[in-house]
Protein backbone atom coordinates (compact mmCIF):
# COMPACT_ATOMS: atom_id res chain seq x y z
CA UNK A 1 0.00 0.00 0.00
CA UNK A 2 1.44 3.46 -0.96
CA UNK A 3 1.42 5.78 2.61
CA UNK A 4 3.13 8.64 0.93
CA UNK A 5 -0.34 10.06 -0.12
CA UNK A 6 -2.19 12.34 2.01
CA UNK A 7 -5.30 14.12 1.92
CA UNK A 8 -5.39 17.82 2.84
CA UNK A 9 -8.13 19.33 4.77
CA UNK A 10 -9.94 21.66 2.88
CA UNK A 11 -9.00 24.74 4.50
CA UNK A 12 -5.34 24.43 3.66
CA UNK A 13 -4.52 27.04 0.48
CA UNK A 14 -6.03 26.53 -2.28
CA UNK A 15 -5.52 26.73 -6.20
CA UNK A 16 -8.94 27.01 -7.53
CA UNK A 17 -12.44 25.98 -7.29
CA UNK A 18 -14.94 24.13 -10.01
CA UNK A 19 -18.23 25.02 -10.80
CA UNK A 20 -19.67 22.90 -13.68
CA UNK A 21 -22.70 25.09 -14.69
CA UNK A 22 -26.33 23.74 -14.79
CA UNK A 23 -28.02 23.47 -18.79
CA UNK A 24 -31.06 22.92 -19.48
CA UNK A 25 -30.58 19.46 -20.70
CA UNK A 26 -30.40 17.73 -17.33
CA UNK A 27 -32.69 17.63 -14.09
CA UNK A 28 -32.31 21.65 -13.33
CA UNK A 29 -34.75 22.47 -16.51
CA UNK A 30 -37.52 23.33 -14.06
CA UNK A 31 -35.35 25.34 -12.28
CA UNK A 32 -32.99 26.47 -14.24
CA UNK A 33 -32.99 30.43 -13.45
CA UNK A 34 -32.78 29.87 -9.94
CA UNK A 35 -30.24 27.44 -9.86
CA UNK A 36 -27.75 29.77 -12.33
CA UNK A 37 -28.29 32.68 -10.30
CA UNK A 38 -27.22 30.54 -7.55
CA UNK A 39 -23.98 29.34 -8.52
CA UNK A 40 -23.36 33.24 -10.02
CA UNK A 41 -23.49 34.31 -6.58
CA UNK A 42 -21.04 31.42 -5.80
CA UNK A 43 -18.76 32.37 -8.41
CA UNK A 44 -18.28 36.07 -7.79
CA UNK A 45 -17.67 35.53 -3.87
CA UNK A 46 -15.09 33.08 -4.78
CA UNK A 47 -13.15 35.20 -7.64
CA UNK A 48 -12.71 37.52 -4.80
CA UNK A 49 -9.85 35.46 -3.47
CA UNK A 50 -9.27 32.48 -5.62
CA UNK A 51 -9.04 31.03 -9.29
CA UNK A 52 -12.73 30.17 -10.02
CA UNK A 53 -12.69 27.04 -12.81
CA UNK A 54 -16.45 27.07 -15.03
CA UNK A 55 -17.03 23.82 -16.84
CA UNK A 56 -19.63 25.23 -19.30
CA UNK A 57 -21.18 22.95 -22.25
CA UNK A 58 -19.64 25.51 -25.17
CA UNK A 59 -18.17 28.74 -26.31
CA UNK A 60 -21.69 30.30 -26.22
CA UNK A 61 -22.64 29.40 -22.88
CA UNK A 62 -19.05 30.99 -21.82
CA UNK A 63 -20.69 33.89 -23.25
CA UNK A 64 -23.76 33.79 -21.69
CA UNK A 65 -22.17 33.08 -17.67
CA UNK A 66 -19.22 35.94 -18.70
CA UNK A 67 -22.16 38.18 -18.85
CA UNK A 68 -24.10 36.99 -16.15
CA UNK A 69 -20.83 37.06 -13.98
CA UNK A 70 -20.05 40.68 -15.17
CA UNK A 71 -23.44 41.96 -14.08
CA UNK A 72 -22.96 40.28 -10.61
CA UNK A 73 -19.73 42.30 -10.25
CA UNK A 74 -17.16 39.50 -9.98
CA UNK A 75 -13.47 39.55 -10.76
CA UNK A 76 -13.20 38.25 -14.14
CA UNK A 77 -9.33 37.70 -13.52
CA UNK A 78 -10.04 35.08 -11.64
CA UNK A 79 -12.88 33.35 -13.59
CA UNK A 80 -11.40 30.61 -15.81
CA UNK A 81 -13.44 28.47 -18.34
CA UNK A 82 -13.30 24.69 -19.80
CA UNK A 83 -15.49 23.25 -22.38
CA UNK A 84 -16.65 19.76 -21.51
CA UNK A 85 -20.36 18.39 -21.77
CA UNK A 86 -21.65 16.85 -18.34
CA UNK A 87 -24.80 15.38 -17.20
CA UNK A 88 -25.48 17.20 -14.24
CA UNK A 89 -23.75 20.29 -11.77
CA UNK A 90 -22.60 18.12 -8.66
CA UNK A 91 -18.83 18.66 -9.21
CA UNK A 92 -17.91 17.14 -5.62
CA UNK A 93 -18.63 14.39 -6.88
CA UNK A 94 -17.69 13.48 -10.15
CA UNK A 95 -14.57 15.63 -9.82
CA UNK A 96 -11.20 14.19 -8.96
CA UNK A 97 -9.95 13.89 -5.86
CA UNK A 98 -6.37 15.96 -4.99
CA UNK A 99 -3.91 14.10 -2.71
CA UNK A 100 -0.32 15.00 -1.53
CA UNK A 101 2.42 12.63 -2.74
CA UNK A 102 5.64 13.50 -0.96
CA UNK A 103 4.51 17.50 -1.00
CA UNK A 104 3.02 17.29 -4.26
CA UNK A 105 -0.34 17.56 -5.51
CA UNK A 106 -1.57 14.15 -7.16
CA UNK A 107 -4.95 13.66 -8.61
CA UNK A 108 -7.15 10.81 -8.08
CA UNK A 109 -10.04 9.67 -10.62
CA UNK A 110 -12.23 7.83 -8.67
CA UNK A 111 -15.46 6.06 -10.68
CA UNK A 112 -18.79 7.85 -10.12
CA UNK A 113 -21.79 6.23 -11.07
CA UNK A 114 -24.64 8.33 -10.22
CA UNK A 115 -24.43 7.69 -6.54
CA UNK A 116 -25.10 3.97 -7.33
CA UNK A 117 -26.67 3.87 -10.47
CA UNK A 118 -29.90 6.39 -9.19
CA UNK A 119 -28.94 8.85 -12.06
CA UNK A 120 -27.08 8.79 -15.67
CA UNK A 121 -23.43 9.71 -15.23
CA UNK A 122 -21.46 8.87 -18.26
CA UNK A 123 -20.82 12.43 -19.05
CA UNK A 124 -19.72 13.56 -15.86
CA UNK A 125 -17.70 10.21 -15.05
CA UNK A 126 -15.61 11.46 -18.01
CA UNK A 127 -15.26 14.45 -16.91
CA UNK A 128 -12.39 14.43 -14.62
CA UNK A 129 -10.09 13.07 -17.54
CA UNK A 130 -11.31 15.68 -20.59
CA UNK A 131 -9.78 18.34 -17.70
CA UNK A 132 -6.58 16.55 -17.76
CA UNK A 133 -6.13 16.16 -21.07
CA UNK A 134 -7.22 19.79 -22.23
CA UNK A 135 -4.19 21.00 -19.60
CA UNK A 136 -6.17 22.24 -16.57
CA UNK A 137 -4.35 20.44 -14.43
CA UNK A 138 -0.86 21.58 -15.47
CA UNK A 139 1.54 19.02 -14.84
CA UNK A 140 -0.30 16.96 -12.15
CA UNK A 141 -0.47 13.41 -12.61
CA UNK A 142 -3.71 12.01 -12.91
CA UNK A 143 -4.11 8.20 -11.08
CA UNK A 144 -7.26 5.99 -11.56
CA UNK A 145 -7.87 3.89 -8.53
CA UNK A 146 -11.11 1.67 -10.12
CA UNK A 147 -12.90 2.32 -7.02
CA UNK A 148 -16.66 3.80 -6.64
CA UNK A 149 -16.34 7.19 -4.50
CA UNK A 150 -17.96 10.67 -4.37
CA UNK A 151 -16.30 13.71 -2.48
CA UNK A 152 -18.82 14.65 -0.79
CA UNK A 153 -18.67 11.17 1.13
CA UNK A 154 -15.32 12.04 2.79
CA UNK A 155 -14.34 14.48 5.53
CA UNK A 156 -10.96 14.83 6.76
CA UNK A 157 -8.61 16.88 8.96
CA UNK A 158 -5.45 16.52 6.75
CA UNK A 159 -3.79 14.88 9.70
CA UNK A 160 -5.41 10.82 8.24
CA UNK A 161 -8.56 10.95 10.59
CA UNK A 162 -11.55 10.51 8.52
CA UNK A 163 -15.56 10.55 9.48
CA UNK A 164 -17.76 8.27 6.97
CA UNK A 165 -20.91 6.74 6.35
CA UNK A 166 -20.79 3.10 5.47
CA UNK A 167 -23.99 3.78 4.09
CA UNK A 168 -23.04 5.54 1.04
CA UNK A 169 -18.97 3.80 0.50
CA UNK A 170 -20.13 0.04 1.68
CA UNK A 171 -22.23 -0.42 -1.14
CA UNK A 172 -22.55 -2.67 -3.23
CA UNK A 173 -24.13 -0.78 -6.02
CA UNK A 174 -21.07 0.93 -5.95
CA UNK A 175 -18.34 -0.96 -4.64
CA UNK A 176 -19.75 -4.65 -4.60
CA UNK A 177 -17.64 -7.34 -2.86
CA UNK A 178 -16.08 -4.74 -0.88
CA UNK A 179 -16.94 -4.99 2.78
CA UNK A 180 -16.15 -1.96 5.59
CA UNK A 181 -12.44 -3.53 5.92
CA UNK A 182 -11.76 -3.80 2.45
CA UNK A 183 -13.09 -0.18 2.26
CA UNK A 184 -10.82 1.11 4.89
CA UNK A 185 -7.96 -0.59 3.41
CA UNK A 186 -8.68 1.81 0.49
CA UNK A 187 -8.72 4.62 2.23
CA UNK A 188 -5.23 4.29 3.60
CA UNK A 189 -4.19 3.37 0.18
CA UNK A 190 -5.65 6.36 -1.78
CA UNK A 191 -6.20 8.74 0.84
CA UNK A 192 -3.66 8.06 3.78
CA UNK A 193 -6.14 7.55 6.49
CA UNK A 194 -5.20 6.42 9.51
CA UNK A 195 -8.20 6.63 12.01
CA UNK A 196 -11.65 6.51 10.39
CA UNK A 197 -14.59 6.99 12.90
CA UNK A 198 -17.46 5.23 10.85
CA UNK A 199 -20.81 7.03 11.11
CA UNK A 200 -23.71 4.16 10.45
CA UNK A 201 -26.66 7.19 11.98
CA UNK A 202 -27.37 10.44 10.90
CA UNK A 203 -29.33 11.33 7.62
CA UNK A 204 -31.35 14.16 6.32
CA UNK A 205 -34.40 13.71 4.63
CA UNK A 206 -34.85 13.80 1.01
CA UNK A 207 -31.10 12.66 0.69
CA UNK A 208 -30.60 10.49 -2.71
CA UNK A 209 -27.17 10.24 -1.83
CA UNK A 210 -26.94 7.95 0.81
CA UNK A 211 -26.01 9.61 3.58
CA UNK A 212 -22.82 12.53 2.68
CA UNK A 213 -21.09 13.21 5.59
CA UNK A 214 -20.47 16.67 3.87
CA UNK A 215 -24.40 17.10 4.80
CA UNK A 216 -23.70 16.06 8.71
CA UNK A 217 -20.42 16.58 9.95
CA UNK A 218 -17.36 18.64 9.35
CA UNK A 219 -14.05 18.78 10.72
CA UNK A 220 -12.85 22.52 11.56
CA UNK A 221 -9.10 23.45 11.62
CA UNK A 222 -8.76 23.26 15.92
CA UNK A 223 -9.88 20.23 15.99
CA UNK A 224 -13.83 21.11 16.73
CA UNK A 225 -16.76 18.69 14.71
CA UNK A 226 -19.27 21.02 13.70
CA UNK A 227 -21.92 19.04 13.21
CA UNK A 228 -26.12 18.86 12.11
CA UNK A 229 -28.27 18.73 15.00
CA UNK A 230 -32.01 19.07 15.70
CA UNK A 231 -33.22 20.04 19.04
CA UNK A 232 -36.93 19.62 17.91
CA UNK A 233 -38.47 16.22 19.51
CA UNK A 234 -41.12 16.46 16.97
CA UNK A 235 -39.21 16.99 14.30
CA UNK A 236 -38.07 13.37 12.11
CA UNK A 237 -34.64 14.38 12.13
CA UNK A 238 -34.76 14.31 16.03
CA UNK A 239 -33.63 10.88 17.01
CA UNK A 240 -30.99 10.35 14.30
CA UNK A 241 -28.95 13.31 14.74
CA UNK A 242 -28.93 13.24 18.59
CA UNK A 243 -27.63 9.66 17.97
CA UNK A 244 -25.30 10.70 15.84
CA UNK A 245 -23.78 12.98 17.94
CA UNK A 246 -23.82 10.58 20.43
CA UNK A 247 -21.41 8.85 17.93
CA UNK A 248 -18.92 11.85 17.73
CA UNK A 249 -18.93 12.62 21.19
CA UNK A 250 -15.53 11.70 22.82
CA UNK A 251 -13.46 11.36 19.30
CA UNK A 252 -9.66 12.70 19.82
CA UNK A 253 -8.10 14.86 17.31
CA UNK A 254 -4.24 14.06 15.94
CA UNK A 255 -2.76 15.19 19.09
CA UNK A 256 -4.81 13.18 21.71
CA UNK A 257 -7.45 15.93 22.77
CA UNK A 258 -10.67 15.79 23.19
CA UNK A 259 -12.71 17.25 19.88
CA UNK A 260 -15.31 20.09 20.98
CA UNK A 261 -19.04 19.21 19.07
CA UNK A 262 -20.29 22.44 17.82
CA UNK A 263 -24.20 21.99 16.89
CA UNK A 264 -25.38 23.38 14.20
CA UNK A 265 -29.11 24.14 13.87
CA UNK A 266 -31.74 22.80 11.19
CA UNK A 267 -33.72 25.08 9.21
CA UNK A 268 -37.29 25.14 8.20
CA UNK A 269 -38.23 21.92 5.93
CA UNK A 270 -37.87 23.13 2.55
CA UNK A 271 -39.62 21.27 0.28
CA UNK A 272 -39.40 20.35 -3.70
CA UNK A 273 -42.87 20.91 -6.59
CA UNK A 274 -44.05 17.59 -5.41
CA UNK A 275 -43.78 18.34 -1.20
CA UNK A 276 -41.15 15.94 -0.65
CA UNK A 277 -38.96 17.75 2.26
CA UNK A 278 -35.27 18.11 0.76
CA UNK A 279 -31.86 17.76 2.95
CA UNK A 280 -31.23 21.41 3.56
CA UNK A 281 -29.01 22.11 6.40
CA UNK A 282 -25.69 24.13 6.87
CA UNK A 283 -22.50 21.42 7.49
CA UNK A 284 -22.78 21.74 3.28
CA UNK A 285 -20.41 24.64 4.00
CA UNK A 286 -17.82 25.59 1.52
CA UNK A 287 -14.01 26.50 2.80
CA UNK A 288 -11.95 28.87 0.42
CA UNK A 289 -8.86 30.95 0.77
CA UNK A 290 -10.09 33.66 3.28
CA UNK A 291 -14.01 32.72 2.94
CA UNK A 292 -16.34 29.87 4.46
CA UNK A 293 -19.32 30.26 1.97
CA UNK A 294 -22.25 28.72 4.45
CA UNK A 295 -25.54 27.92 2.35
CA UNK A 296 -28.64 29.94 3.80
CA UNK A 297 -32.12 29.13 3.40
CA UNK A 298 -33.94 32.45 4.42
CA UNK A 299 -34.66 31.30 7.45
CA UNK A 300 -33.90 32.05 11.29
CA UNK A 301 -31.71 29.70 11.69
CA UNK A 302 -28.72 31.08 8.98
CA UNK A 303 -27.76 33.69 11.64
CA UNK A 304 -27.29 31.04 14.25
CA UNK A 305 -25.27 28.62 12.11
CA UNK A 306 -22.99 31.72 10.35
CA UNK A 307 -21.79 32.77 13.63
CA UNK A 308 -21.16 29.16 15.01
CA UNK A 309 -19.48 28.31 11.66
CA UNK A 310 -17.57 31.55 12.20
CA UNK A 311 -16.30 30.76 15.65
CA UNK A 312 -14.86 27.84 14.05
CA UNK A 313 -13.20 29.84 11.37
CA UNK A 314 -12.11 33.07 13.43
CA UNK A 315 -9.10 33.42 10.66
CA UNK A 316 -12.14 33.36 7.67
CA UNK A 317 -14.54 35.74 6.25
CA UNK A 318 -17.98 33.77 6.55
CA UNK A 319 -20.40 34.63 3.70
CA UNK A 320 -24.11 33.23 3.23
CA UNK A 321 -25.05 32.38 0.02
CA UNK A 322 -29.00 31.53 -0.28
CA UNK A 323 -28.78 28.20 -2.06
CA UNK A 324 -32.92 27.30 -1.89
CA UNK A 325 -32.66 26.56 -5.36
CA UNK A 326 -29.73 23.98 -4.58
CA UNK A 327 -31.28 22.21 -2.12
CA UNK A 328 -34.73 21.89 -3.63
CA UNK A 329 -32.44 19.90 -6.24
CA UNK A 330 -31.47 17.69 -3.46
CA UNK A 331 -28.16 19.15 -2.52
CA UNK A 332 -26.74 22.36 -1.19
CA UNK A 333 -23.27 24.34 -2.19
CA UNK A 334 -20.53 22.33 -0.71
CA UNK A 335 -21.93 20.23 -3.35
CA UNK A 336 -21.98 22.15 -6.75
CA UNK A 337 -18.66 22.93 -5.70
CA UNK A 338 -14.83 20.94 -6.02
CA UNK A 339 -11.93 23.01 -4.23
CA UNK A 340 -8.39 21.86 -6.09
CA UNK A 341 -5.43 22.65 -3.33
CA UNK A 342 -1.86 25.08 -4.27
CA UNK A 343 -0.11 23.77 -7.77
CA UNK A 344 -2.83 22.24 -9.08
CA UNK A 345 -4.80 24.46 -11.38
CA UNK A 346 -2.73 27.85 -12.94
CA UNK A 347 -4.01 30.84 -13.03
CA UNK A 348 -4.17 31.26 -16.71
CA UNK A 349 -5.37 27.59 -17.10
CA UNK A 350 -8.61 27.36 -19.54
CA UNK A 351 -9.94 30.24 -21.26
CA UNK A 352 -10.95 33.78 -20.09
CA UNK A 353 -14.53 35.22 -19.80
CA UNK A 354 -15.60 36.43 -22.72
CA UNK A 355 -16.13 39.88 -23.60
CA UNK A 356 -19.47 40.86 -24.21
CA UNK A 357 -20.60 44.28 -25.29
CA UNK A 358 -23.76 46.11 -24.10
CA UNK A 359 -26.14 45.93 -26.99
Amino acid sequence: MNHAYRLPAEWEPQSAVQLTWPHDQGDWEQNLGPARDCFTRIATVLSLHQTVLIIARDDEERKRISAELARAGADSRHCRFALAASDDSWARDHSPITVMENGRPHLLKFEFNGWGGRYRAEMDNALAWLLHEQGLFGHCPMTATGIVLEGGAIETDGHGHFLLRSSCIVDDKRNPGLDQAGMSDAFEEWLGARHIHWLDVGDLDGDDTDGHIDTLARFAPDGAILHQYCDDPQDSHFACLSAMADSLRGLRDHQGRERELIPLPLPRPIRDSSGRRMPGGYANFLVANEQVLVPTYNDPADEVAINRIARAYPDHQVRGIDCRALVRQGGSLHCVTMQYPAGVVDAEAGLPVMEVRPE
